[in-house]
């Protein structure tokens, strides 16, 4: 299975999914509450394959469709319509040319199969623990985001970036701290409830982007295009905490 993630990847790239991890279902298990280990749920999963992005070219791709196509993504979350369309275009023909057997989880997904992305993104050396309460990228910082998991019978062999990355200890000015201007993030982390009690108020400084995310020191040029900001942090804001 060494050669099955440069072939995902050779069909997700060109629609902005460009980070790849895996891991074994194992070690997924093995960090996550009981609820989300997948073994006792679905036997016979060997391996996840995390998909996401970095930087703003999956924002892109989804834009670019829209003005092709103003049906596209039609619905209350047109982003994530587009998601899981664009998930199975790409990864149906790359599995149904090996016979391999799988099932496609989305963070937005709810119901009997839902996953600890978060986790399973760390457990795959995709990002490592910030902070922001969000996962940091060594290259694209908290400009990444997960949206898909193939659960496969398989495990296959990726690269694993973020092993031995961890900036935050490290990062002495920590001006994500200074920044945030509801005092929610702090030497210790990110305090969802302190977050959630700024939102809805006329003086919400924070409706349209996190200022404590804009203001990490990793990965700022690939900071996503206001639109997708705004996007993703009035969706972050109707359903914190993450998991």
């Amino acid at each position: 299975m060494s050669d099955l993630v440069p072939e995902l990847a050779r069909v997700l790239d060109p629609v902005g999914l460009n980070l790849i991890g895996t891991t074994d279902v194992g070690r997924y298990d093995d960090v996550v509450p009981p609820r989300w280990r997948l073994q006792p749920r679905v036997p016979g999963t060997r391996g996840l394959v995390i998909i996401g992005n970095g930087g703003g070219a999956f924002w892109s791709s989804f834009a670019r469709a829209r003005t092709a196509d103003p049906r596209v993504g039609a619905g209350p979350d047109p982003l994530d319509v587009f998601t899981r369309a664009v998930v199975a275009e790409t990864v149906a023909p790359v599995l149904a040319r090996r016979g391999l057997p799988y099932r496609v989880v989305h963070p937005f997904d709810d119901g009997p199969l839902a996953l600890s992305f978060t986790h399973a993104a760390e457990v795959a050396g995709l990002g490592r623990p910030s902070l922001l309460g969000v996962l940091l990228h060594p290259v694209y910082g908290p400009w990444m985001a997960l949206r898909a998991a193939l659960l496969l019978p398989v495990v296959p062999v990726a690269a694993r970036p973020a092993d031995g990355f961890d900036p935050c200890p490290s990062c002495t000015a920590r001006p994500c701290v200074a920044a945030c201007p509801s005092a929610a993030v702090t030497a210790t982390g990110w305090d969802a409830a302190t977050c959630m009690a700024t939102g809805g108020r006329p003086e919400d400084l924070c409706a349209t982007a996190c200022h404590a995310r804009l203001a990490c020191v990793v990965g700022p040029e690939h900071r996503y295009p206001p639109a997708a900001l705004a996007h993703h942090q009035g969706a972050a804001r109707r359903i914190r905490p993450p998991r």
